[in-house]
């Protein structure tokens, strides 16, 4: 049937009006598709330089916090009571030199390895105490005991350490022990007393 001009017009127009939302849909799926090529290709391409080194510095950091954990406990307290004791030498080092009299520090008697069976009142005193510093005056206030109750000290060639009142004092030495872990506070006499964590004072308590 024939159509007049106005009637295709107004086909034209709706068919037209009809299209355009086809075409909007397609032009907003162009993006998202280049979106998920650009997330595809960077997939593709792996890590970066700088997510690498972040990687690495957490494990690192972990590697650090775990060595700490299982580090021994007998060790580190030993090497606490270590700096510990070098500190108080070298602070009795300088009263005795500053009051120009002689000071001696000398270890407690370690009761494991005493024979007597009734010491008398002045070892009982001395085994109480963990060392002590003799000549000093009872005003210096020193400590006389260890962090760590069951830590022992020998001293090398000797029953006490030289402290004053000469500047240079003999070469000495002090090993600490606690369980199977030793280490050795010693001075050549000129430089201060200080820890030494040589590998054969480390081993076991057998040396």
């Amino acid at each position: 049937m024939p159509m007049s001009a106005h009637g295709s017009d107004g086909l034209q127009r709706s068919g037209y009006a009809r299209r355009r939302p086809c075409r909007r849909v397609h032009g907003e799926a162009a993006p998202l598709k280049a979106g998920r090529a650009r997330v595809a290709a960077a997939a593709g391409r792996g890590f970066t330089l700088i997510e690498l080194l972040v990687v690495l510095v957490l494990v690192a950091i972990g590697a650090g916090v775990v060595s700490l954990a299982l580090r021994d406990g007998a060790a580190t307290k030993l090497e606490e009571e270590g700096a510990r004791l070098s500190a108080l030498l070298e602070g009795a080092r300088a009263e005795s030199r500053a009051a120009g009299v002689p000071v001696y520090w000398v270890p407690g008697r370690d009761e494991r390895s005493s024979s007597s069976s009734s010491p008398s009142p002045s070892e009982d005193s001395v085994a109480e105490e963990g060392f002590r510093f003799v000549g000093l005056p009872v005003s210096a206030n020193m400590p006389r005991h260890w962090l760590e109750p069951r830590v022992t000290a020998q001293i090398v060639g000797g029953k006490g350490l030289v402290l004053g009142p000469d500047a240079i004092v003999p070469p000495q030495r002090v090993v600490l022990s606690l369980d199977d872990r030793r280490i050795e506070v010693s001075t050549d006499g000129l430089a201060p007393f200080a820890v030494n964590l040589s590998p054969e004072l480390a081993g076991g308590a057998g040396r």
